[in-house]
C-alpha cells in the first residue's frame, strides 16, 4: 500500500518539476537552437501531453498507483483550468505519480521514464 508522507496536491508539485527536468534534460540531447529547445519543451510539458503519458503507462501502474492516480484525479481543480477539465485532472495525475515515485522510489521513475524514452511520443 502507498503510504503518502506529503499531500497529493504536493506530489503533483514536485511532479510537474521532476517532469520539466526531464523533459528539458531530453530536449538539450535534440538540438541546440534556442527556439527548437522551447518548442520540443512546451511540446511536452503540458496538459494535453502528460494526459497521453498517463494513458501509455496505466497498463504498468499496479492497484496502489492506480489508486493514488485515482484519488489525484479527483483534487479539485483551478476556476482557470475547467475549460480543460479532464487533460487537467489527467496531468496532475500524472504529476502526481512522477513526484510520489521521485522521493520514494527512483528505480520505478526510472523504469517508467525509460516507457516513455522509447515510445513515439518521444522520437
Amino acid at each position: 500500500m502507498i503510504k503518502e508522507v506529503i499531500g497529493l496536491r504536493n506530489y503533483a508539485h514536485l511532479g510537474d518539476a521532476v517532469w520539466e527536468l526531464f523533459v528539458r534534460e531530453y530536449t538539450v540531447y535534440k538540438t541546440s537552437n534556442s527556439k527548437n529547445l522551447h518548442k520540443i519543451t512546451t511540446e511536452r510539458v503540458n496538459a494535453k501531453f502528460q494526459k497521453d503519458m498517463l494513458t501509455l503507462l496505466n497498463t504498468e501502474l499496479s492497484d496502489e498507483e492506480r489508486e493514488l492516480e485515482r484519488r489525484a484525479r479527483n483534487l479539485p481543480i483551478p476556476v482557470a483550468r475547467r475549460a480543460i477539465q479532464k487533460d487537467y485532472r489527467a496531468a496532475t495525475a500524472f504529476e502526481a505519480l512522477i513526484g510520489y515515485w521521485y522521493l520514494h522510489d527512483k528505480e520505478r521513475l526510472n523504469y517508467f521514464f525509460d516507457i516513455l524514452k522509447h515510445s513515439e511520443f518521444f522520437s
